[in-house]
């Protein structure tokens, strides 16, 4: 005969107590000044660790992306720029990878490094314009907010603006506060750290210009030294770069005309059409659980029973609110209103080539602003409540993130951009260059997607040569092709493939030409094959 254990009332009652202890415990981290700083960075560890791990599963079949390996390939050479940006990115990359070795785990960790840090200045940011107890509620939704997890995977100058511009913001906010020199200087030296992640930050500087200029303080602010230095600061930081992008005939900037711009009127309305609709979506997430995670405060369930608009209304009331500093989140307001409509604008206008990415680095502030709303009012179990959510749907992604990797491939099981074995390519072309010259390869030549991937799986490392393009990354040079010799790698189907076989021809008339086929095989199941045009160039004698 089976029998059932009910709880006592004294053990029921004693775990709704330890619940309470740790929900009064949380609250208290989070506001408490000695406390609340280290609660934010625990907080980013614990998620950089659960969402690498994350990524590592879900990627599993996956090569790294190429801007991932790109950027790794710029970090091999610190240089003052590399073709299509400015540098910080790959010198970024290049630091990590002093430390961790050329592996996926470790571009996944880079990711989530990157995005973690940018939480932790985001809550500090959050700290200028409400008080802890927002800027924890702020934080959380950051962490639940796509980009900065599931979208996040891919490390490059996109994602890095994640730590810049909050850094930017933070350090205008700043400025706008305390109006000293002293301010100015950070305010220009974090402007030109976000130009050299990438020039689309200029967006960002345009709209905090305008701020300063709408904001009804303005004459307080631009009175004082503080934006006079900010320039000046950001303009003297900025020469050696502007240097070098004149050495270079500002090829950054053929780069985006050549890539980005359209005729297609229709084109450029789908596309800003689906960076809108894109945008909206991913900031749904955060915000819908935000608003769970308010509504789910005790005595909810009560409420849900005799006045279930009671649950939604209480959250907002009128009157002063000393957790909203106005004038600082009138800053926030504007700077996201202007960001959030000025790029579309100018998309429809001067016929641009929209990327959903991005969107990436122009939206951290809208948690911000909604938070800094003077008429809704946050109870402190709506920051345990938050938390939990994201805990809960971080380790329940950890536990399924197998099953999802294994639907994913399976439903694209011939889509060789995402499955193509192009690791084992790398391995494989060493092999046969360490054999043919018993030396190391040192130039790889091709196109961005096809070769970045060879130069951060290969064991040489070579360093990328992208003849057919204006904006080559510096790295080499088509003399040390010439010198060092190279292998040149192409897809068959590309159309481009008469321009590079003329190209080979006339550097290295004497190479060898093979068809090489790759296919990788995860715990059992086989990825597409890919067959590629192999063009082998001795060294000079």
């Amino acid at each position: 005969m089976s029998t059932t254990s009910i709880p006592s009332p004294r053990a029921r009652a004693k775990t709704r107590l330890s619940l309470g202890r740790f929900r009064a415990w949380l609250v208290a981290c989070a506001i408490r000044p000695e406390a609340r700083l280290w609660l934010v960075i625990q907080l980013a560890i614990l998620h950089a660790v659960l969402w690498t791990f994350i990524l590592i599963n879900l990627k599993a079949a996956q090569d790294v992306h190429m801007d991932v390996a790109e950027a790794y390939g710029w970090g091999q050479k610190f240089l003052l720029g590399y073709g299509k940006h400015p540098p910080l990115s790959g010198w970024v990359a290049g630091l990590w990878f002093t430390v961790f070795p050329a592996a996926d785990w470790a571009t996944y960790a880079l990711a989530m490094a990157t995005v973690s840090v940018g939480m932790v200045i985001c809550w500090l940011l959050a700290l200028r314009v409400v008080d802890a107890r927002r800027a924890f509620l702020v934080v959380v939704m950051i962490a639940l907010y796509p980009i900065f997890n599931f979208k996040g995977f891919k490390y490059n100058p996109d994602l890095l603006q994640l730590v810049t511009l909050p850094l930017l913001v933070l350090a205008y906010l700043n400025a706008f506060e305390k109006r000293s020199w002293q301010s100015g200087v950070l305010l220009g030296l974090a402007g030109a750290l976000a130009l050299m992640t990438k020039y689309w930050v200029l967006t960002m500087i345009g709209a905090i210009g305008l701020a300063a200029l709408i904001h009804p303080e303005r004459l307080r602010f631009l009175s004082s030294p503080a934006p006079w230095v900010a320039i000046a600061t950001l303009v003297v930081a900025m020469i050696p770069h502007i240097v070098w992008l004149a050495d270079a005939h500002f090829v950054p900037l053929t780069y985006a005309g050549d890539t980005y711009s359209l005729e297609n009127a229709s084109q450029v309305h789908q596309l800003v059409a689906g960076y809108a609709l894109h945008n909206v979506a991913l900031l749904a997430l955060p915000v819908a659980l935000a608003a769970l995670a308010i509504a789910l405060v005790p005595p909810c369930f009560a409420l849900l029973l005799r006045a279930p608009l009671r649950i939604v209304t209480r959250a907002w009331a009128r009157g002063v609110n000393p957790g909203v500093d106005l004038s600082q989140a009138l800053n926030v307001w504007i700077i996201q209103i202007i960001v959030a409509v000025g790029p579309p604008l100018g998309a429809l206008a001067f016929s641009i080539y929209m990327k959903t990415d991005w969107g990436i680095s122009l939206f951290f502030l809208v948690p911000l602003a909604l938070v800094a709303i003077p008429a809704l009012r946050v109870q402190g179990a709506a920051l345990f409540n938050i938390a939990a959510i994201w805990l809960v749907l971080s380790v329940a992604t950890l536990a399924a993130s197998p099953w999802i990797a294994a639907r994913e491939m399976a439903a694209n099981a011939g889509n060789a951009a995402i499955y193509g074995a192009r690791s084992e390519l790398a391995r494989e072309l060493t092999q046969a260059w360490h054999t043919r010259f018993g030396s190391r390869w040192a130039v790889v030549a091709g196109t961005m997607e096809q070769i970045q991937p060879l130069v951060f799986y290969s064991p040489d490392h070579p360093s990328a040569l992208l003849p057919l393009e204006a904006w080559d990354s510096g790295l080499t040079s088509r003399d040390d092709a010439r010198k060092h010799g190279f292998i040149g790698v192409f897809d068959p189907t590309d159309g481009r493939l008469p321009a590079f076989e003329k190209w080979v021809s006339e550097t290295a008339p004497n190479a060898e030409r093979i068809v090489m086929t790759t296919r990788r095989f995860t715990h059992g199941k086989a990825g597409p094959a890919m067959s590629w045009n192999i063009y082998i160039a001795p060294p000079e004698k």
